[in-house]
C-alpha cells in the first residue's frame, strides 16, 4: 500500500491543494442537489392546482390532492436547506 508522507513535498502540496479543492465541490454539490430538489417540487405544481380546482368544485379526490401537496412541501424543504447547507459551508 502507499502511503504519503505529510512531511514530502507532496504531501504538502496535496495536503496544501486538496481541502482547497474539495470545499467549492461540496458547495457546489449541495447547490446542484438543491436545485434538482426545487425543480421536483415545481413541477407538479400545475397538477397540485387543478386537482385544487376540482376538489374545491366537487369535494372529491382529497388523497391525490394531500400526496401532491406533501411531494411540494417535502422537495421545496429539501431543496432550500440543501442552498442553506451550502451557504453555510462556503461561510465556514
Amino acid at each position: 500500500m502507499f502511503r504519503l508522507d505529510p512531511n514530502s513535498k507532496v504531501g504538502r502540496f496535496i495536503g496544501h491543494v486538496v481541502p482547497g479543492v474539495v470545499k467549492p465541490l461540496h458547495i457546489l454539490w449541495n447547490e446542484v442537489i438543491g436545485f434538482v430538489f426545487l425543480v421536483f417540487a415545481i413541477l407538479p405544481g400545475r397538477s397540485l392546482y387543478r386537482d385544487w380546482k376540482v376538489f374545491s368544485e366537487t369535494g372529491g379526490n382529497f388523497s391525490k390532492l394531500a400526496m401532491e401537496a406533501v411531494w411540494v412541501l417535502v422537495m421545496g424543504y429539501f431543496g432550500l436547506n440543501s442552498f442553506l447547507r451550502a451557504r453555510k459551508i462556503s461561510r465556514s
